[in-house]
């Protein structure tokens, strides 16, 4: 339930009702993740000929970020990237429990002893089986999230804290899933829409997919975490001025007090429309500079302005056609052959539940390299559009070397892990990249930031107190020699000629007066200009 597209990949939490709903969850899953072309490939192919004399390493970031891989680190990411190899399997597990020993086909029907209509069975059916699901996934949880966490120093929770965060992330789920009514609903579409339902069931993907981003800063985040305006004025006044260079509203920017969870550092995109937002955990503003937190900033403005959350909506419902069609006839083929063992009659069926979840749940797996891949491209155009936004290339690179040492990151994966799970870039790619790629040295235009290059703002944002004036008139100005009245009259019938209706520079149209001789006023910063 956490749609994100982020500086770094999130540590994601384990969802409580995994092998229930995924035939519900995986819309809303915008993929951020995908094995994405070689290492090479993610330079931009216009520029690599420009920079191909420049792409050297860089001794003392690179040397720099290998060096912070320490043993401890090491072990530290292996555990983890064995970890999310073995959760898919664990899940598989999990669901074939549920159908071979038949516990699904009875948890269905106490769910309806206890209601008559499908709302309430299918309600019941999930709170039941969600919270076996929590119990089944606790010690795998308890070990990844929270023991070993605190194993490697990057967790500030307490056991009850951790465990109650997990509570609520369950109820949410159940509220969603089960509350409003969106697997009653997709259990009667099966049963209505014959062989068809896989067809009408990737239909109603979008628009609960689309619900569930636009909730997600508003209920579910909040849950967890206080949201805030940023709180240094210095830095504010610098986002500012980027966002308004690339056209991105300062109200969209929070951070957010993740450090009473963990020590890692993050940004991140979520929501769109009015719940779009940009934010920044509390220890990333703690413990990177202004000049890197600036980058960060843009980086995830590029997401915001090259839209990839729509994009990653519009993949997960085009990508559900092509699941759910090869999902149905892989479901139809199990229950013609175990549906008796398992007291399963049709697909309608609440116990069919795991069963939907284990083979939705096996084809995303085999699906990962391609979504992996696309999520690492994704990346490397918000990397892109940063440094074009800030040209702030070695606070870049410093941000990136701190990244990886305070979140133990694995700074080079190996290809096949690289393939399977890694939804960013390699952190040794993204430093080189950050090194080397300057276009606008060469003269090139930017190819994903469009507005003005860093510093432009500045030129235009003295006040309108400071404007020029006239000075004012001599006592006595009306009288004088011939002579000085006829100078008078001179300038007296410049300004009446000059004041009139004039389109400034910025596209605004005013009515201007100056006394020749003077600058012309200049007109609002793009700041003040878009407060507006």
């Amino acid at each position: 339930m956490r749609t994100r597209i982020c500086f770094t990949a999130p540590r994601v939490r384990a969802s409580a009702i995994t092998g229930v709903a995924v035939a519900i969850a995986f819309v809303l899953s915008t993929p951020s993740s995908v094995a994405g072309p070689p290492t090479d490939a993610l330079y931009p192919p216009r520029f690599e000929r420009a920079n191909a004399g420049a792409r050297v390493e860089a001794p003392d970031y690179v040397a720099r970020v290998h060096a912070a891989f320490t043993p401890a680190n090491r072990r530290y990411a292996r555990v983890r990237q064995g970890l999310a190899l073995f959760e898919p399997l664990w899940g598989l597990v999990f669901v074939s429990l549920l159908l071979f020993t038949r516990a699904s086909a009875r948890i269905r029907d106490v769910a309806r002893r206890m209601f008559r209509r499908r709302y309430g069975r299918v309600f019941a059916y999930l709170v039941v089986a969600g919270l076996v699901a929590f119990a089944f996934h606790l010690p795998l949880a308890a070990f990844r999230d929270y023991w070993w966490e605190h194993r490697f120093g990057l967790s500030n929770q307490s056991a009850l804290v951790w465990f109650t965060d997990e509570l609520k992330a369950l109820a949410l789920e159940l509220a969603f899933l089960g509350g409003t009514g969106l697997v009653a609903l997709a259990l009667w579409g099966i049963e209505a829409a014959g062989r068809r339902w896989w067809l009408w069931l990737a239909c109603g993907v979008l628009p609960v997919a689309t619900a569930a981003v636009l909730l997600q800063p508003l209920v579910f985040e909040p849950a967890f975490n206080r949201f805030e305006p940023l709180g240094d004025a210095g830095l504010d006044r610098r986002i500012l001025a980027l966002a308004a260079r690339a056209g991105i509203p300062a109200r969209h920017v929070f951070q957010v007090d993740r450090s009473r969870q963990t020590r890692t550092i993050n940004a991140y995109v979520s929501g769109f429309g009015p719940s779009q937002r940009i934010v920044l955990w509390d220890t990333t503003l703690r413990s990177l500079s202004a000049d890197e937190i600036l980058f960060v900033m843009g980086h995830e403005m590029g997401h915001y302005k090259l839209h990839h959350l729509w994009k990653g909506i519009l993949l997960a419902w085009m990508l559900s056609f092509g699941l759910l069609f090869v999902g149905a006839r892989l479901m139809s083929r199990a229950l013609r052959r175990f549906g008796a063992a398992w007291g399963i009659g049709s697909l309608g069926d609440e116990a069919a539940l795991p069963l939907i979840a284990g083979v939705l749940g096996a084809l995303l797996v085999a699906a990962a390299p391609a979504l992996n891949g696309w999520s690492r491209r994704v990346e490397h155009e918000a990397d892109a559009f940063g440094l074009e936004a800030t040209r702030l290339n070695d606070a870049a690179a410093r941000a990136f070397e701190k990244l990886g040492e305070m979140n133990r990151s694995d700074p080079d994966p190996p290809p096949a892990l690289r393939l399977l799970l890694y939804t960013h870039p390699p952190l040794l790619d993204r430093v080189r990249f950050a090194l080397t790629y300057r276009p606008w040295e060469q003269g090139l235009p930017g190819r994903y930031f469009k507005g003005a290059p860093p510093g432009d703002e500045g030129r235009n944002s003295r006040s309108r107190d400071a404007r020029p004036r006239r000075a004012p008139r001599a006592p006595g100005s009306r009288t004088g020699d011939a002579a000085s009245n006829c100078r008078r009259s001179a300038v007296s019938h410049h300004s009446r000629t000059t004041s009139r209706r004039v389109r400034r520079s910025d596209g605004v149209t005013s009515r201007t007066k100056y006394t020749p001789g003077l600058a012309r006023w200049p007109a609002p910063s793009a700041r003040s200009h878009w407060r507006k």
